[in-house]
């Protein structure tokens, strides 16, 4: 059940920190009953696996692309190889990757 999860904000901004997504939902007396987002988290998790560094996930400190050191290179399949690496680490199974300069990143995974 990797692909539920707490979700983060789906805010498309860059500008906004990545943080919880939080619905406060309350009871007649106005206690809070509910408050965190549970659901479909495989896009947010590979997401957070190409933008972190190694060492920054306490629980799989090998774990992480680092895209933002591989951005500016043009060996498209050192970066293709990099992706795939990191996600089988997760048990994510690559089945495509589009990769190309000036187009969009297009990732084909799913859980095992």
């Amino acid at each position: 059940m990797k692909n539920r999860g707490i979700q983060l904000n789906d805010s498309a901004s860059a500008l906004e920190n990545i943080d919880l997504k939080i619905d406060v939902i309350r009871d007649a007396d106005g206690l809070i009953t509910q408050g965190l987002v549970i659901g479909e988290i495989m896009n947010q998790n590979q997401a957070l696996m190409l933008i972190a560094n190694p060492g920054e996930f306490k629980f799989n400190p090998t774990l992480g692309v680092a895209i933002d050191e591989l951005i500016l290179d043009n060996d498209y399949l050192r970066m293709r190889h990099r992706i795939r690496e990191h996600f089988a680490k997760d048990g994510l199974i690559v089945k495509n990757i589009e990769l190309s300069e000036g187009k969009p990143l297009i990732i084909d995974a799913s859980y095992e």
